[in-house]
């Protein structure tokens, strides 16, 4: 069994356990998927540099637990809708490989309409 599935298969439980399937849909999902990805950014806010640095190691545990929320509304939004995460995973990187082709695009932060 993958890691992934393991991971889904907990979330699935939790979610049974509280029969709360029934307050699921994509666009529920979607938008808490959002407001978690924005808790994530809310860490690193109007801090410089150095001062990301500090706090990335000072708050690790704070921000593994956003990056757990993203990854959870990730899993379950993706099985609800039957997507294979992995497979869509592997397409996404087989198409960012030609987009942003190593001779073009290392050590450049540009789009890749840019290079």
């Amino acid at each position: 069994m993958s890691d992934i599935k393991k991971l889904t298969d907990e979330i699935l439980k939790f979610r049974e356990r509280r029969n709360w399937k029934q307050f699921h849909n994509p666009k529920d999902l979607a938008i808490s998927l959002s407001l978690e990805a924005s808790e994530v950014l809310e860490h690193f806010q109007w801090k410089n540099g150095e001062e990301m640095e500090n706090y990335s190691k000072a708050n690790k545990e704070h921000i593994g637990e956003e990056l757990m929320d993203v990854l959870y509304w990730t899993l379950l939004l993706s099985y609800d809708l039957g997507i294979d995460v992995t497979k869509a995973f592997m397409a996404k990187m087989r198409k960012n490989d030609k987009k942003y082709p190593v001779k073009k695009s290392k050590g450049s932060h540009k789009k890749y309409t840019e290079l």
